[in-house]
């Protein structure tokens, strides 16, 4: 199983300098990922039609592609992913571009989740339909990959229609892995349509049984198997309980997750260096990065 840590961007403040230092220090741990949120616009809380979700204005939130070639720059092996880039509310073919632009810069240390999100505020203010967003994701996967992997593309689909043209440079990864987040019954069947991973955010393994059960059956109806669909599990760093956190590694390991990431965010700390330090504290565990 591969660790990683997810990027603390709602409490971690504006400096480059601490963001750099986040960046070597996990590479340096022994981490292989750093993940990040993706939100383009925060919205105020009151509003006549209701929004219901965990952030509002307040929350920071860097754009992904932008703080993923920062910390590119800094590093030389940890790999970048998002958790998950919403991309319904994103233009296709710009997101294409950057995040083909991003993996030369990187020589290939990416992953994309997607989702589909829950705030219509963003979709709105992006000029996209929030209605839409479950069938517009599947034509955005194709059109990547073909934009990934082909120098000219001719589609012409609901929403996309590419004239044989393509992006130059292409990507060091063709295609670039794509992972869904997300728990109901249409992305569990991209999963095993096609998608290279799944991101829950199940807290513990059991409960996401289920899910992965109709991902099986899934797998199974478009003749494909587990060894080509990844699993990334998130641990929330709470209150520093090692105990807790080997049980929940061993229970996530068990039903076959290949990856996992740190959360440090909502455990009560205050600046940088106190999530730098679970970070280590975390990887100073025995025998955390055993494969």
């Amino acid at each position: 199983m591969k660790f990683g840590v997810v990027f603390p961007q709602t409490e971690f403040g504006n400096g480059p300098v601490a963001i750099r230092d986040y960046a070597q220090a996990a590479e340096s741990l022994g981490y292989s990922h750093i993940l990040a949120y993706d939100h383009v616009l925060g919205a105020g809380p009151e509003r006549s039609k209701s929004l219901k979700g965990p952030y509002t204005h307040e929350d920071p939130f860097y754009e992904p592609f932008l703080l993923f070639s920062y910390m590119a720059a800094v590093t030389n092996q940890i790999e970048f992913t998002t958790g998950i880039l919403i991309l319904p509310q994103r233009e296709t073919v710009l997101v294409a571009k950057q995040a083909a632009t991003l993996d030369v810069l990187c020589q290939g240390r990416q992953r994309l989740g997607l989702g589909i999100g829950w705030n219509w505020v963003e979709y709105e203010a992006l000029n996209q339909n929030f209605r839409t967003r479950g069938r517009r994701i599947e034509e955005q996967v194709k059109v990547l990959r073909q934009l990934w992997t082909q120098p000219l593309v001719d589609f012409d689909g609901e929403w996309h229609h590419i004239p044989n043209a393509g992006i130059n440079p292409l990507p060091i990864q063709r295609p670039i892995p794509l992972w869904f987040g997300g728990h109901v019954d249409a992305v569990l069947r991209r999963v095993a349509e096609m998608g290279d991973g799944w991101m829950p955010t199940y807290q513990k393994a059991a409960d996401a049984r289920p899910s992965l059960d109709k991902i099986s059956a899934n797998l199974a109806t478009v003749g494909r198997d587990w060894e080509d669909v990844g699993i990334e599990a998130r641990i929330w760093y709470g209150d520093g309980n090692a105990d807790r956190w080997i049980s929940f590694i061993d229970d996530w390991r068990a039903s076959g997750a290949t990856h996992m990431s740190l959360n440090t965010m909502r455990c009560g700390f205050n600046t940088p260096a106190e999530h730098l330090k679970a970070i280590q504290r975390f990887a100073d565990m025995s025998g955390l990065f055993a494969p």
